[in-house]
């Protein structure tokens, strides 16, 4: 393995490994990236434009659509690939033809990408001048209580870093985005179990991606579920918690209006899109 390979935060082939994993049963497991698509739509609905040519980066199963546009998708896993009729490569290793798309979506991979800035900018790139790019994935704050019932286990690193709303901003910025937008909305799901949720995680291809992470104990795992276990609500049931951060940024273009003052651009999401609308 060269020197590259071994500083990456994520095993590639794992990723590759988990998500044809889950493809067959991801219908039943894939909640999480439905809500990001159904925020995705929410914020497209506020843009008065057709898209024609659109860029679904981490299709999944193709659960993502647009009626009336043609749309490329790429995934890393061959079995995702094969149901969405999408390219099997690297959401940061693809390079797509500059100005291809006047449309990029990613939902759900962007925390498990290794070059999370590389990846902005080769969509900042395939986009077209005055482009849009709708993004979200699971950030910084998601999971806190299973993380706890691991920590209490075992005290290892079993949880990547996640990127928190902030940063995200930045990295859209650094990207070369304008009137770039970082938000976030949470989402709480109360299960019964920590095998519930664990379940959920492998059906979504979401767990742990770090090389070299060895596998829990028998005991180590009985000692997470009892840790779990005790945040339980009266019902028995215990919240979990996922922090979806959502990304807007727009291709250059000398059309736009000139962006605000530096630190505005997470103040309203609706006036940054409202501002981006075609006037006609």
């Amino acid at each position: 393995m060269s020197d590259s390979q071994s500083a990456e935060i994520f095993d590639r082939a794992l990723r590759r490994k988990r998500r044809d994993r889950a493809a067959a049963l991801y219908r039943d497991h894939g909640f999480l990236r439905d809500e990001m698509l159904d925020g995705i739509y929410e914020r497209l609905a506020d843009v008065k434009r057709e898209f024609r040519d659109v860029l679904d980066l981490g299709s999944f199963n193709g659960g993502f659509t647009l009626p009336g546009a043609t749309i490329t998708r790429l995934d890393a896993g061959a079995a995702f690939a094969a149901q969405s009729g999408a390219v099997q490569a690297d959401e940061d290793l693809y390079p797509f033809p500059e100005a291809s798309f006047d449309l990029v979506v990613s939902a759900g991979v962007l925390d498990t990408v290794n070059d999370v800035p590389g990846t902005l900018a080769l969509i900042r790139r395939a986009l077209k001048p005055d482009g849009l790019f709708l993004g979200a994935f699971a950030g910084a704050g998601s999971l806190a209580t299973l993380k706890a019932a691991f920590l209490a286990a075992e005290p290892v690193a079993r949880f990547h870093p996640q990127i928190d709303v902030r940063s995200a901003g930045d990295l859209l910025g650094r990207a070369g985005f304008t009137l770039q937008v970082a938000d976030t909305e949470t989402l709480t799901v109360r299960y019964s179990s920590i095998w519930s949720l664990l379940k959920d995680l492998r059906g979504m291809a979401a767990t742990n991606l770090l090389p070299g992470a060895r596998p829990l104990t028998r005991g180590a795992l009985l000692r997470a579920a009892e840790a779990f276990a005790a945040k339980a609500d009266p019902d028995g049931r215990v919240p979990e918690r996922f922090e979806i951060v959502y990304l807007t940024g727009w291709a250059p273009d000398p059309s736009q209006p000139k962006p605000a003052r530096r630190g505005s651009a997470t103040t309203s999401l609706a006036a940054a899109l409202k501002a981006a609308r075609d006037e006609g």
